[in-house]
């Protein structure tokens, strides 16, 4: 695995708050109405990212994930403002506004979105693996579901095929306790959801993933195993969220006594801690990071409220081509 540096953990401080702090300024402009529909956050899962673009290459490796999905494409290299704007339903959104929360996507970055259906990401993940290996492109790519979507059917017939056809693929459950307010315990006698690759004679197993080493180096011999040509591994990340399943979630399934709990676990302040202990940074310098990343959030927001709503005419030109369909010379307006 490559090398876990002084440089690495300031990047990791720095790219996690960030992610934290860009989610926040989420909740409270969607409470101030100016993001509409479902609102998913990813409070508290944040060493999972940080863990996985340490090993991934960046240049090939693909990444595909549920509905969780704003800090995953600012990671891989997509302009936070633009993912902010598509929240807010802006033409200069990543795409033009329409897809709003759930659906981020760049091709550009490897990024896949971004899916509302439960379990959807789990065979199109599969599925771009076996483009990979078919025209040899030594690319693995990193399917994210969370513990819910793994009592999807759908999820088994892909583990079936994967391994049957040796796809370059890691299945990673972020299982953070809840699938929407319902328990693991609740859904399955079975607690540890990653021997389910047991059944399919999968590697798989357990990750600590509310600390990015522990994350980077599962992920660093899954990565290397299927890119060497031996096939998929399946890991359950084990997190947790601090906010709801989405905004209109009231909780009521766990204490905040439970929530406080995992607080004391939290990635960013485990990273921060590293930082102080062995004296990577000072505490001006911590400061000046804290305000990069606030000034960097305050220009998502500028950037968002003042792009322009998309032209009503762009819902059409996304889905039909004019010559192929004539009937639309007169477009509503």
């Amino acid at each position: 695995m490559k090398k876990v540096t002084k440089a690495t953990y300031l990047k990791w401080y720095e790219d996690m708050l960030f992610w934290r702090k860009f989610e926040d300024k989420l909740a409270q402009v969607y409470i101030q109405q100016k993001v509409r529909g479902f609102l998913h956050l990813y409070n508290g899962q944040e060493a999972i990212l940080a863990g996985a673009l340490h090993v991934m290459d960046l240049e090939k490796d693909k990444m595909i994930t549920a509905y969780r999905n704003h800090v995953q494409p600012i990671g891989l290299g997509v302009d936070p403002k633009r993912v902010m704007a598509e929240l807010y339903g802006k033409g200069t959104g990543t795409s033009q506004g329409l897809g709003g929360s759930m659906h981020i996507f760049s091709k550009e970055h490897n990024f896949y979105g971004g899916h509302g259906i439960v379990g959807g990401q789990i065979p199109l993940g599969a599925g771009l693996a076996f483009a990979d290996k078919y025209f040899k492109r030594e690319a693995v790519t990193l399917t994210f579901l969370g513990d819910g979507a793994a009592r999807q059917g759908s999820l088994h017939e892909t583990l079936n095929m994967a391994v049957k056809w040796n796809l370059p693929v890691v299945f990673c459950v972020e299982n953070n306790g809840y699938a929407m307010g319902t328990s693991v315990a609740r859904t399955s006698k079975g607690t540890d959801i990653w021997k389910l690759g047991n059944g399919y004679e999968m590697p798989c197993g357990p990750v600590d993933a509310m600390d990015p080493i522990k994350v980077a180096e599962a992920l660093d011999e899954a990565i290397k195993r299927a890119r060497k040509g031996d096939g998929p591994t399946f890991l359950e990340m084990k997190t947790y969220r601090y906010r709801g399943h989405s905004m209109s979630d009231a909780q009521k399934y766990r204490t905040k006594e439970e929530v406080a709990e995992y607080q004391e676990l939290d990635p960013i302040t485990k990273v921060l801690s590293v930082i102080k202990d062995k004296k990577y940074a000072s505490e001006d310098q911590i400061k000046e990071i804290n305000q990069r990343v606030k000034d960097k959030v305050s220009e998502c927001e500028k950037f968002a409220e003042e792009s322009d709503f998309p032209e009503k005419n762009v819902m059409y030109d996304v889905v039909y081509e004019q010559e192929d369909y004539p009937f639309l010379a007169h477009k509503p307006q």
